[in-house]
Parts: C-alpha cells; structure tokens; sequence
C-alpha cells in the first residue's frame, strides 16, 4: 500500500531512491508526522529542527513520484512512497491501514446487502 508524505520544504527526490522514513505520531490528532527522511542512495538526511518527542517508528520505502510545489514563500513536497522490506511499516501505520481496508470492506458490503440484512420471512404455506 502506497504512503502520501506531505513535506512543507523542498525536497528533490527521484523516482526509484530508496528512503528511509522517520515518523512519529501527534499526541493531538494521533495522525503520523514526519521527523525525518534519509535518501539511501545519496545519503542526504532531511529533518525538522525540533528534536521528536516520544516513540518514533521508522520504515523503508521506494520512491513512486516526488512533487515540489513552490508558492510565493513556502514550498512543499508530496512524495508517493512504496514500502518495501520486512517491518516496512510501524504497529500503527499498519493498523491504521487495517482498520481502513476494514472499513472500506464493511462500506461494500453494507452497499451489496450485507450479512446483517435480517433473513425474509417465508411466507405461510397453505395445504
């Protein structure tokens, strides 16, 4: 399953690079926020200035497709992550995408019928 990652700063990476990922999550909104990102085949390191607070979850990935998106006095980039290789992605990601693939498959049932429809009642027999 492939990861969005929104990087508010201009980060050039090719398609193909192989990354590593540093994540942890917000207290407030328990959403992943990125602390940093390592490109394996240049060895150039991006992270934030502020030192990360709490449990961090790192995971390895390929690059799919990199966007720089530059405005007036901010850039920001959106890069298309593959994960790659065993432990590719933290307990929480996972779960995370778990509980989405659940929901999704709950939404196509309820929208097909479903299980918990209440069986139809037969109708009386006459002899």
């Amino acid at each position: 399953m492939d990861r969005t990652l929104v990087w508010t700063a201009q980060v050039a990476i090719p398609s193909g690079h192989r990354v590593e990922v540093t994540e942890q999550t917000d207290p407030l909104t328990q959403a992943p926020v990125l602390v940093s990102l390592l490109d394996l085949d240049t060895g150039i390191l991006y992270r934030r200035a502020e030192e990360p607070l709490g449990d961090l979850a790192r995971w390895l990935g390929r690059v799919l497709e990199c966007t720089v998106i530059v405005e007036a006095r901010v850039a920001r980039t959106i890069l298309t992550v593959d994960p790659v290789g065993p432990g590719a992605v933290g307990s929480t990601v996972a779960l995370r995408g778990a509980d989405a693939a659940a929901d999704a498959a709950k939404a196509e049932a309820d929208r097909w019928g479903g299980v918990d429809r209440p069986p139809a009642e037969e109708p009386e027999r006459f002899w």
